[in-house]
């Protein structure tokens, strides 16, 4: 029978939030003689030398494990067949050379797609509230409501446009249905019984989308085609008193234009993604009364990290069976993530 030897390169902090408990030992008991790595490593000689000195089929990794884009050599990891990734992109630890040569590669996937979701509805009820403005100027002017600056806003029966129907989207759609029925999207490549199956209205033209909105929500992936798809023109279509927010990617909106529209203050704006992240402490998009930042913050939350660990361990007891895998990195999805 063969043996798998495994490399576990994950932090304390990693194996606490995403391996609580028994998940930790299900995963020591399927990959018995494990190598654990204690993260962060002094420096990359510690990483090179463990794996010429260890040699390993099987990489369950995290976000401090160190990249396999160092000055690792071919031969050093030619026995490594499978990356058991727990979180989402991969790109700054696999290099897609790896990929090329057949090496199986692993994401959290759809696992975390109810608590992106869940983190969605809340932007679309903060910016329809004005939410963080009256924090913000409640705790530090002593602010209170008048007449003058009392405009808030309710989801009920609001216009919801979605552009991008992946699962993040489609774990959106019941949760807004306790507010609206009007929910409709745009996403050329997405089957037509993703829509029918939610009652989701498909639109033909991302300008329908944004003209026939109240709340325009972007979860459009970052492929090439999609790269500043969404410019100026297309917030300005939105309905004046509108909001816009992006839990998506930075990268699929024009930002100057988002910078330009957000100024003039007719739309409320509610951002996790940028394209420069961290944001700039000089962005434009800071300190104005009608955009609500957060510093992309919408996967998931510490308890519910547990949920990718359990689909990482779904995904593992797979391999080690020889069946097939959920949520494999292939080139096409390796290309369009940051």
């Amino acid at each position: 029978m063969f043996q798998h030897r495994a490399i576990i390169a994950l932090s304390d902090l990693e194996i606490a939030d995403f391996l609580p408990g028994p998940l930790w030992g299900e995963l020591e008991n399927l990959l018995p003689g494990y190598h654990r790595v204690r993260l962060p490593l002094g420096g990359t000689d510690d990483w090179e030398r463990l794996w010429r000195s260890s040699p390993s089929d099987i990489l369950i990794s995290g976000w401090q494990t160190p990249s396999l884009n160092s000055t690792l050599q071919p031969v050093d990891l030619k026995p490594l067949r499978y990356v058991c990734h727990l979180a989402g992109t991969i790109r700054k630890l696999v290099p897609r050379e790896l990929i090329e040569q057949g090496l199986v590669v692993t994401n959290w996937g759809g696992s975390i797609s109810a608590t992106v979701a869940e983190c969605t509805l809340m932007l679309i009820m903060m910016a329809l509230r004005r939410a963080s403005y009256w924090a913000v100027a409640m705790h530090r002017d002593g602010a209170w409501k008048d007449k003058s600056n009392f405009s808030t806003q309710s989801l009920l029966a609001r216009r919801v446009g979605i552009h991008g129907f992946g699962s993040i989207s489609q774990c959106l759609v019941p949760m807004l249905r306790p507010f609206t029925s009007h929910i409709q999207a745009f996403s050329p490549n997405v089957p037509e019984e993703s829509f029918s199956s939610l009652d989701v209205k498909r639109l033909g033209t991302l300008e329908e989308l944004f003209a026939e909105s109240d709340v325009v929500v972007e979860l459009a992936a970052a492929t090439p085609e999609n790269y500043h798809i969404v410019t100026e023109n297309h917030l300005r279509m939105i309905p004046e008193g509108g909001v816009f927010v992006n839990v998506g990617r930075g990268c699929v909106v024009d930002e100057d234009g988002l910078h330009r529209v957000a100024r003039e203050g007719r739309l409320q704006i509610a951002l996790d993604v940028f394209e420069q992240e961290p944001l700039p402490s000089d962005s434009p998009l800071r300190g104005l009364p009608n955009v609500t930042l957060l510093p992309h913050l919408g996967g998931p939350t510490r308890d519910r990290r547990r949920d990718a660990g359990a689909f990482a361990l779904k995904n593992l007891r797979a391999f080690l069976r020889g069946e097939p895998l959920d949520a494999v990195v292939t080139l096409e999805i390796y290309d369009r993530t940051s």
